[in-house]
């Protein structure tokens, strides 16, 4: 019958479980945790199951620990997608955006950026990529209200000092 790799005993399960008390991920609390019931003797079948995985994830763990020790047992940070605007590109949409609409419409909106982005760079986002985009150059999804383009300064002004709350 297999038994499966063998753990590495730099640390006892006693060692192990101490350290997993001041670790602040459950997961690798989780992972310290099988991989001491294992040292401790329990099958890694239910070892697994308590630590809520499957005996072929714990496989996996027990190799990263050989390999790497407990820091072996912490996941491997996520890779970012590459940016699909250049810097010059970036550049150019922020020039836009603060130059305003020259009239075409009333305010930019994340629809309205996304397709002008398709035309200027032939890249096409989400609305919602672009909303992050925006957020990431320093944008904030709000703005003030725009001024309508026929809009009388003075009647609003004279009108706020007629106007009388009861």
């Amino acid at each position: 019958m297999r038994t499966g790799i063998e753990i590495k005993q730099d640390l006892t399960c006693v060692d192990l479980r101490r350290l997993a008390k001041r670790e602040t991920s459950g997961r690798v609390v989780a992972r310290m945790l099988a991989i001491a019931s294992v040292i401790d003797g329990m099958k890694r079948e239910f070892a697994a199951r308590q630590a809520g995985m499957a005996r072929s994830r714990l496989h996996v763990w027990i190799a990263r620990y050989n390999q790497c020790g407990i820091d072996g047992l912490r996941d491997k940070p996520k890779g970012h997608a590459r940016r699909r605007l250049t810097e010059k590109q970036e550049q150019q949409l922020i020039d836009l955006i603060n130059e305003g609409t020259n009239g075409i419409l009333t305010r930019w909106r994340c629809v309205d950026l996304k397709e002008e982005i398709k035309t200027r760079f032939n890249v096409d986002y989400t609305g919602n990529s672009v909303c992050k985009i925006l957020r990431r150059l320093g944008f904030s999804h709000m703005s003030v209200r725009p001024l309508h383009p026929k809009a009388d300064l003075e009647t609003q002004e004279a009108f706020k000092k007629t106007f009388h709350q009861h």
